[in-house]
């Protein structure tokens, strides 16, 4: 099992309930929630306050890889 981190230590990770936090993204995506589809495919990105996310859980990432976007104008995010 990962280590897992508080939110307040994330510089860019993710939380398995579907959020996202990205330090070094523009404001409106550094603290986001996700749909997660199934095959682990995140889309709908929706930006939240920190205050919103969860505290505890977090597992850090280098960076972020992303997919095109969708015919939806979604963001696939795989992890």
């Amino acid at each position: 099992m990962e280590q897992t981190f508080n939110a307040a230590e994330i510089n860019v990770g993710f939380h398995p309930d579907g959020y996202r936090i990205d330090r070094t993204a523009s404001p409106m995506n550094r603290y986001t929630k996700w749909q997660i589809l199934p095959g682990n495919q995140w889309c709908n990105p929706e930006p939240v306050c920190f205050d919103s996310l969860p505290q505890r859980g977090w597992i850090v990432k280098d960076r972020f890889d992303w997919d095109e976007i969708n015919m939806k104008g979604e963001r696939n995010l795989s992890l």
